[in-house]
């Protein structure tokens, strides 16, 4: 640890932008699937489990369509539109009947149709890891010391904006303020005539396109498996949890942090605590939040 804290900060500092540039590229990605889980926890007060594998199964589709021949930004449109109507079938059959259940019901529903889909992706692609090999090639400086990859690079791009459609569309569309307003009060968004309904399963089918999207820039910058969807699922709820419901900035600016930390995570200590970087966040905020609780519940003197 401490050769690698020389490195970064005495030897090699210009490292510390390869790894900034790496935890945007990531952060960009979580942000999609993160603020999906925003919504449907904000509006539906559902803790979805199987967020991670819904990216994963994006990825997937990406991949069975990228051996079609299909050019990517024809992909990213396929892939969203397919988990789209994925999403809206889901809540049919499984979403809508546990709206009103305890939170506990959610988290075991969810836990199951995670443990599903994983057994069924397992099913039809295999345990292997993989990957688009987009052949873009990479951009090198410094003597080679900053790698940029250009397939990374259009990832950030897509995430970008696909990002301002979802700002202008949660802005501007009718769909848009009828989620926020059953957000915020859906009793009173029935009483002035929205279809709660409705909203809810736009918003779930809208969370699983988001997922598909992100799914899709996973699978050209980093390796999909079956059985990854848990670290996914595990960063949109530290995203969340520190960034709170419906705040899309709040979110994006959650999703680069966290970015950032998993990558010098991986630097420092090793690419196999990444992944711990998130939980440990997660924890971090769920404390900080736990203690601010019990001093606001202290009486005043």
């Amino acid at each position: 640890m401490l050769d690698n804290l020389q490195l970064l900060f005495v030897w090699a500092p210009i490292i510390n932008l390869q790894v900034i540039l790496d935890g945007i590229f990531v952060g960009a990605v979580f942000a999609l699937s993160a603020y999906g889980l925003a919504l449907v926890w904000g509006v539906m007060n559902i803790k979805n489990l199987a967020q991670g594998d819904f990216v994963i199964m994006g990825g997937y589709l990406a991949l069975s369509l990228h051996y079609l021949g299909i050019p990517l930004p024809l992909i990213l449109i396929i892939v969203v539109a397919l988990m789209f109507v994925f999403g809206w079938g889901i809540y049919i059959l499984i979403i809508r009947r546990i709206i009103d259940q305890d939170m506990f019901v959610s988290l075991l529903a969810t836990f199951g149709l995670s443990l599903l889909l994983q057994q069924v992706l397992n099913l039809f692609y295999g345990p292997e890891v993989q990957t688009i090999d987009m052949k873009m090639g990479a951009y090198d400086a410094f003597d080679y010391m900053v790698s940029i990859p250009y397939s990374k690079v259009l990832s950030l791009i897509l995430a970008a904006i696909i990002t301002f459609c979802v700002v202008v569309f949660m802005k501007r569309s009718r769909m848009g303020q009828a989620i926020r307003a059953t957000a915020q009060d859906p009793r009173a968004a029935r009483v002035l005539g929205i279809d709660t309904d409705r909203v809810y399963a736009f918003t779930f089918a809208f969370n699983a396109a988001l997922c598909g999207a992100a799914g899709v820039l996973v699978s050209i910058i980093w390796v999909i498996q079956p059985f990854y969807g848990i670290t996914y699922s595990v960063r949109s709820f530290a995203i969340v949890t520190a960034a709170g419901l419906g705040n899309l900035p709040g979110v994006i600016s959650a999703a680069f942090g966290i970015g950032l930390f998993e990558k010098y995570t991986g630097m420092i200590l090793g690419t196999a605590y990444e992944v711990a970087a998130p939980v440990a966040i997660l924890l971090i905020v769920l404390i900080i939040r736990q203690i601010s609780m019990k001093r606001n519940r202290q009486p005043v003197r």
